[in-house]
């Protein structure tokens, strides 16, 4: 998914934000199910976020155009675990990986459905 950087998502110096590299991750991620004509809020529950790990690598700046990639690191029963990066052209700036958890509306975690366990399976980096 490209991804402009806007003013509002920088500092004063033109420097992204430090959690906006969440932000754009998260677009990117809510991005996947739309592309295919889904929604990531599903009839039984939704996904939340249970665990990230962060590596800031170089900084983004006001104006920059990013490319955020996904792929699928990991897929279990109730979770899977995604590997995210964000570039700049050729250059990574940005990499996360982030556990989702499936959780029905009462907040319980449960299995994943066997269509969007499907659906999961085919998420691959962008190219």
């Amino acid at each position: 998914m490209t991804i402009r950087v806007y003013y509002e998502d920088t500092d004063v110096g033109g420097v992204v934000y430090h959690s906006n590299y969440l932000n754009f991750c998260e677009r990117a991620r809510s991005q996947l199910f739309f592309d295919a004509g889904r929604s990531p809020i599903l009839e039984g529950g939704h996904f939340v976020a249970k665990h990230i790990e962060a590596d800031y690598i170089k900084s983004a700046k006001f104006a920059d155009v990013l490319e955020v990639k996904t792929r699928l690191f990991q897929l279990k029963n109730a979770s899977f675990t995604l590997v995210q990066q964000i570039f700049r052209e050729e250059e990574k700036l940005f990499e996360m990986k982030i556990l989702l958890v499936y959780l029905d509306f009462e907040g319980n975690m449960c299995r994943i459905p066997n269509a969007e366990k499907e659906f999961l399976s085919t998420i691959n980096y962008e190219d």
